[in-house]
């Protein structure tokens, strides 16, 4: 195998770490995003725990964020919550940031 093969080896197994990387810090701030709204709805640990599972879960749904917003923004609305779409992916840009700590932690 030529050093060129090596590298392109190299480069292919990187951006398959940092793909998994993102594709697990995304699930993480996911779920810490329905911990934070169970706690908005006064939900309690068990309650918060399924709830935050339905986030996860939410966000297979179709590509991008937009599901997890619409569930999220829907259960907090139907509560009388009153949070807004840009306080929501404020919170989501700030718990992502923890999510990649926490998956590169190892947490």
């Amino acid at each position: 195998m030529s050093s060129f093969d090596k590298r392109g080896d190299a480069f292919e197994n990187k951006y398959a770490l940092d793909e998994s990387q993102k594709f697990k810090a995304e699930a993480r701030r996911n779920k810490l995003l329905g911990l934070w709204t169970a706690e908005q709805l006064g939900l309690g640990s068990d309650e918060a725990a399924a709830y935050a599972k339905e986030v996860v879960a939410a966000d297979f749904e179709e590509a991008g964020d937009a599901d997890v917003v619409r569930k999220v923004l829907g259960d907090l609305t139907a509560k009388g919550v009153a949070i807004t779409e840009p306080q929501i992916r404020a919170k989501m840009d700030e718990l992502l940031a923890t999510a990649i700590l926490q998956v590169k932690a190892g947490t």
